[in-house]
């Protein structure tokens, strides 16, 4: 009897082994990780997504919506200077807390929207262009690169996927990629 092929996982994750542009390896990565948070989420249910995870604290769609406003502030407001909304009126606690009224599937798309707009904002920049003045930044010597600017974000999803790594595992058992 033939044995099956043997699954040989990937050497890395993110983009492909040959990329070395630092550039083009920060929006790798970090579209990596927005995908990762996706492939967390799926096979939750609606309440599984809304229910926050005891001891945490905090439901996985609470952290997809907390994610949203982190893009926002950090490239539209942050590095675009948009005139925007960058913190949601309740504070931490409306940003991570997801409303009755509003389902999964807004929040989601509300998220996919951040991100298409933090892409078109990043992908044509150069990491050494300098955030534009005026919304979180106020003057020249706050305003960050944007190489920083994307390394803060790769580190923010970092930490927070793995943290919904931690979530997932206390909701149904599942773990790792």
């Amino acid at each position: 009897m033939q044995q099956p092929p043997e699954q040989v996982p990937a050497l890395l994750d993110g983009p492909a082994v040959d990329v070395s542009d630092a550039h083009e390896l920060l929006l790798g990565y970090l579209e990596w990780y927005r995908d990762a948070l996706m492939r967390k989420l799926d096979g939750l249910s609606d309440d599984q997504l809304r229910t926050p995870v005891e001891p945490l604290g905090w439901s996985p769609l609470g952290l997809v919506q907390h994610l949203g406003w982190v893009e926002r502030r950090w490239v539209r407001w942050g590095f675009g200077a948009e005139d925007i909304v960058a913190y949601p009126p309740g504070g931490d606690a409306e940003e991570w807390t997801v409303a009755a009224n509003t389902s999964t599937a807004q929040v989601i798309a509300d998220y996919q929207a951040e991100v298409a707009v933090a892409n078109s904002l990043t992908a044509p920049a150069l990491l050494g262009d300098k955030a534009r003045l005026g919304g979180r930044f106020k003057t020249p010597d706050q305003a960050p690169s944007l190489g920083r600017i994307l390394f803060h974000l790769l580190q923010e999803y970092a930490r927070h996927v793995g943290h919904l790594d931690v979530a997932r595992e206390l909701i149904d058992g599942q773990t790792g990629e």
